[in-house]
Parts: C-alpha cells; sequence; structure tokens
C-alpha cells in the first residue's frame, strides 16, 4: 500500500516489557499488508552504539553524562544515515527505542528530563506513534532472567522502577501507554488497531 508521506513508530518501555517483541510483530503485520516497512533499533549497530553496548555489561562503566553524549552521538546518527532517508522514501520505520529512553533511563540516574528532550528534540525526527510498553519491574527482569548477555548497566530492579515512573509521565496526543502485563496477542492486536487506524488516513 502506498502513503503520502513516511510514517515513524517507536516502541518504548523498561527491559523486559516486550516492546522488541511488539515492534516486530507489527513490522511483520505491516509488511504481510504490502506496506514498505524497515527496522530500527537504538543502539544502533554503528560506532558509538557498539560502543554502548560494551559498555553496557559493566555496572558503572559511565557515568550519567557520558551515557547521555554517546546516545546523542549514536541517534544523530541514526537520525541522518537511516530514519531520514527512509521517510523520505515514504517508508514505514519501525524504531525498538529512541529518545524516550534517553530520557527515562538517563534521568532516572539525576541527569534533568526536560534537558534531555530538548538536546534530542533539536536532532530527532518527530515520530507519528509511540508506544510505551508499560510493566513492573520485577516481571520484567523475571522475563529476561536467562537472557546470556547481561546490560548491568541498566538491569536493576531499583533503578528499574524509577525508569518506569519516569516512562508514565511521558504523554502525548500520539502517545500510547500499553498494559504489558498482557499475552503477547492481546497487545498486538490493540497496537494493530491504532496503528491501522492512524494509516487509513495516510493512504493514497
Amino acid at each position: 500500500m502506498r502513503l503520502k508521506r513516511g510514517v515513524l513508530i517507536v516502541f518504548e518501555g523498561i527491559d523486559g516489557s516486550g516492546k522488541s517483541t511488539q515492534a516486530n510483530n507489527l513490522f511483520h503485520a505491516l509488511s504481510e499488508r504490502s506496506f514498505k516497512a524497515v527496522y530500527f533499533s537504538e543502539p544502533t549497530q554503528g560506532k558509538w552504539g557498539r560502543i554502548i553496548k560494551e559498555k553496557a555489561a559493566f555496572p558503572e562503566s559511565l557515568s550519567p553524562e557520558e551515557e547521555l553524549k554517546l546516545f546523542q552521538r549514536d541517534r544523530e546518527e541514526n537520525v541522518e544515515k537511516n530514519l531520514k532517508p527512509a521517510l523520505r522514501k515514504k517508508q514505514m520505520v519501525i524504531l525498538d527505542r529512541y529518545y524516550f529512553s534517553t530520557i527515562a533511563y538517563q534521568g532516572a540516574k539525576g541527569i534533568d528530563t526536560e534537558r534531555i528532550r530538548k538536546l534530542n528534540e533539536k536532532i530527532a525526527v518527530e515520530p507519528d506513534l509511540v508506544f510505551i510498553l508499560d510493566l513492573d519491574a520485577k516481571k520484567g527482569l523475571n522475563r529476561i532472567e536467562n537472557r546470556k548477555k547481561k546490560d548491568l548497566l541498566f538491569e536493576r530492579e531499583d533503578y528499574l522502577v524509577r525508569v518506569r515512573q519516569l516512562f508514565l509521565q511521558i504523554n502525548g496526543d500520539n502517545i500510547f501507554h500499553v498494559n504489558a502485563d498482557r499475552s503477547e496477542e492481546e497487545i498486538s492486536k490493540e497496537i494493530k488497531q491504532i496503528v491501522f487506524a492512524y494509516l487509513n488516513r495516510l493512504t493514497l
């Protein structure tokens, strides 16, 4: 199906909330309906994203300000190399994490959230739809306890409780808080209903 313009859909939430699963589910649902969809995630596979992933295995390996700078550099690269080109081609862009995660995760480490927002709004493409999957921190960690690679920089319950609270404070007309304490199918159904209702207004 053809769109009048590109569309950016973002998935957010604490670790273990199921955002990556739901982002993938939507990507496949769009592809099945013949939308030109592409999938990206942050941190990226680029230079700055690789540094973030390497440091994430070691707790306290970065100060909050160092984290913020790395995420900003990685995001600038993602916006210029991936997001803007895809949107110019009128593609559907599915993005697993964006600057809302920076607001929540680095904000939970003491950086002013309004400062983070302003820094990102200078460089970021504004998303059309944002889904924030909401889940209790303990349940999120239980879901990912068998992961081989632990992100000790971020995956701690006391920290994720604060991250979740900051996610809950992020609101807007295009931002949807989704109860992630349900079956994958129920969550996917809710998200697809919102997305396809939105896209019906944009198709040629």
